[in-house]
C-alpha cells in the first residue's frame, strides 16, 4: 500500500480536521473490512504504522497445547516455527496480507473512512458556529428547495427558512445574502444552521455594525420591534450625556440609518430615544404622533393614551401598525383614543360617579382626575384618603366610601380587611405596582414573599435578583409609600 502519510495530512489541512482523527477512522474503517474478509469472531487489531505510512492488520491467537479453535488458537509448535521465543499462553500476532481484502471489503472501508470524515468536518463547522449565534453573516444562495433558501457560508450550509424571509424579498442561485444566525444545531446528520431576516435581532446587529458608538457600548439600543419588510422601531440610549444617541444612530445625512434601510430592502426605521419613564417612553415609541394625556396601570402592564382628533389615525397607524410596534418595543398594551371619545367616556364615569350619595359634579370630576373610575374604585377606598385628595375632611370622605358600599351590596370588613392587609404589607410581592412579573418570581425564590419583606430589606439584598442598587432603592421606597397609603404614584 502508498504511503498514506501525505494522503493523512493532506485531508486534515482540506477538511480542518485533526489527523488523529483520520487515522482512527482508517483503522475502524480496516477492521470493520478485515472482519468482513476473514469473519467477526476472529481476534483482529488493526493499527496504523506512522514510519511505514501505511496500515497493518494482525490476527491474534493463544499459544497452546492442544488447538481446539484454529481461529483463536495456535500450537506451540507452530506458534514457535514464527516466534521461537513465545511460551504456552502467549498471544501471538500474525500480520495479514491486507491486499488480499478483495473489493467489497475495500469498498466498505472507503464508505467508513467517508462517513468519519464527513461527521468530523460536521463537527468541526458545529464548533465554529454555535458561538456566532444572534451574529451576522454573509453568504451566497446556493438553492432553493420548497420555499426554504439553502445558502454557502464557504465550507458550511445553512437554512433561511421561508417563514424567516422577509415578505417580497426575491433570491436567485448565486445572490450574496446576508442574516442573522438564529440558532445552531445538533442533528442526526450532523449540523444545521437557521438563519432569519426576520429577527429584531438582525435589526440590532445591522446597528451595530454600522454605528461604531453602539460598537464601543457608548449608545445601547434597549429594545426593537419589526413588521418585517414595512417598518420597525428601535430604542436606543446614551451612556455619554454629550452623545445624542438618535443622532448617532441616524448619520451624518442619514447615512448611517439608510445603509440599513438599504439591507433590509426599504423598511422603515423609527429611531426613538428610550426612558425608564414607562409612560415618557411609550409617548415616545407612538412617535410622529402628539400625545395628550397618558392613564397607566403599572398591575396590568396597560395604558390608556388620549390624542387630539386630528392625530389618532397617526397614533394608529396603517392597519393598526404604529400602536402595535410600539406596543411590541415597550412591552405595554396600549389603548389609543382621540380627546373627543374620552371626553365623552369620561362624561359617563364622572355621570356615574354622581350617582354616589354626596358627590356632586365637582367631587366626581377631582375622583376622575385621581383615578377613581367606578363606584367600586369608591367602595374600595379609604374615606381619611378621599377626604384628603377631595379636600373634603375625613368625615364626609368616610360618608361617601360608606355610601359607595352600601350601593354595591359590600360589608365594610371585607374593604377593611383589605385595607388592613396593605397595611401590614402582607400583600404578595407581586402586587407591588411596577416590578415586572420576572423580578417578582425571582424574588419569591430568594426569600421575599410580601412586599413588607421589600420594604425590610437592604438595597444590597435586592440586587441579588439582578436589580442595579438605584432600582433596589426604588424599589423599596415603593413598597413603603404602597404600606402607608394603599397605592404608589
Amino acid at each position: 500500500m502508498e504511503n498514506l502519510n501525505y494522503l493523512i495530512e493532506e485531508i486534515g489541512r482540506e477538511k480542518g480536521i485533526d489527523k488523529q482523527y483520520i487515522i482512527e477512522a482508517l483503522e475502524d474503517a480496516l477492521l470493520k473490512a478485515s472482519k468482513k474478509r476473514y469473519g467477526s469472531h476472529k481476534d483482529i487489531e488493526v493499527h496504523y504504522n506512522e514510519e511505514l505510512g501505511e496500515i497493518e492488520v494482525f490476527q491474534f491467537k493463544t499459544v497452546v497445547e492442544e488447538v481446539e479453535d484454529p481461529d483463536l488458537e495456535i500450537s506451540l509448535e507452530e506458534a514457535r516455527k514464527i516466534d521461537p521465543e513465545c511460551e504456552l499462553g502467549d498471544s501471538l500476532g500474525m500480520k495479514l496480507d491486507i491486499s488480499d481484502l478483495g473489493r467489497i471489503a475495500a469498498q466498505t472501508a472507503k464508505q467508513v473512512i467517508i462517513q468519519r470524515v464527513r461527521d468530523a468536518e460536521s463537527e468541526t463547522i458545529y464548533q465554529d458556529f454555535k458561538d456566532k449565534k444572534g451574529e451576522i453573516v454573509s453568504g451566497f444562495v446556493q438553492r432553493i428547495d420548497r420555499g426554504n433558501i439553502i445558502v454557502s457560508l464557504g465550507r458550511a450550509e445553512a437554512i433561511l427558512p421561508r417563514k424567516e424571509q422577509v415578505p417580497r424579498e426575491v433570491y436567485k442561485r448565486g445572490d450574496r445574502i446576508r442574516a442573522y444566525v438564529l440558532d445552531v444545531l445538533r442533528t442526526p446528520g450532523g449540523y444545521q444552521i437557521v438563519l432569519s431576516r426576520t429577527h429584531p435581532g438582525f435589526l440590532v446587529k445591522l446597528f451595530e455594525l454600522e454605528v461604531p458608538e453602539i460598537a464601543e457600548g457608548i449608545v445601547k439600543v434597549m429594545a426593537a420591534a419589526r413588521e418585517p419588510g414595512e417598518r420597525a422601531k428601535i430604542a436606543v440610549m446614551s451612556t455619554d450625556p454629550d452623545v445624542d444617541p438618535v443622532g448617532a444612530c441616524v448619520g451624518m445625512r442619514g447615512s448611517r440609518v439608510q445603509n440599513v434601510v438599504q439591507e433590509l430592502r426599504g423598511e422603515k426605521i423609527d429611531i426613538i430615544p428610550w426612558s425608564q419613564d414607562p409612560a415618557k417612553f411609550v409617548c415616545n415609541a407612538l412617535a410622529p404622533a402628539r400625545v395628550s394625556k397618558v392613564y397607566l396601570s403599572k398591575e396590568e402592564r396597560s395604558m390608556e393614551i388620549v390624542v387630539p382628533d386630528d392625530q389618532l389615525s397617526l397614533a394608529i397607524g396603517k392597519r393598526g401598525q404604529n400602536v402595535r410596534l410600539a406596543s411590541k418595543l415597550t412591552g405595554w398594551k396600549i389603548d389609543i383614543k382621540s380627546e373627543s371619545k374620552m371626553e365623552k367616556l369620561s362624561q359617563e364615569v364622572i355621570a356615574q360617579l354622581q350617582t354616589i350619595p354626596g358627590v356632586g359634579e365637582i367631587i366626581a370630576r377631582i375622583l376622575y382626575d385621581e383615578g377613581f373610575y367606578s363606584i367600586e374604585d369608591v367602595a374600595e377606598s379609604d374615606g381619611e384618603e378621599l377626604g384628603r385628595i377631595c379636600g373634603i375632611g375625613t368625615k364626609k370622605g368616610e360618608a361617601i366610601v360608606k355610601a359607595a358600599r352600601e350601593m354595591l351590596g359590600v360589608e365594610p370588613e371585607e374593604v377593611d380587611e383589605k385595607a388592613e392587609r396593605i397595611r401590614r404589607g402582607d400583600e404578595p410581592v407581586e402586587r407591588l405596582p411596577g416590578i415586572p412579573p420576572e423580578v417578582a418570581e425571582r424574588l419569591k425564590e430568594e426569600g421575599f414573599q410580601c412586599i413588607r419583606d421589600v420594604f425590610q430589606a437592604d438595597p444590597s439584598e435586592l440586587t441579588k435578583v439582578g436589580v442595579s442598587r438605584e432600582e433596589a432603592s426604588e424599589m423599596i421606597s415603593r413598597a413603603k409609600q404602597y404600606i402607608d397609603e394603599g397605592y404608589v404614584s
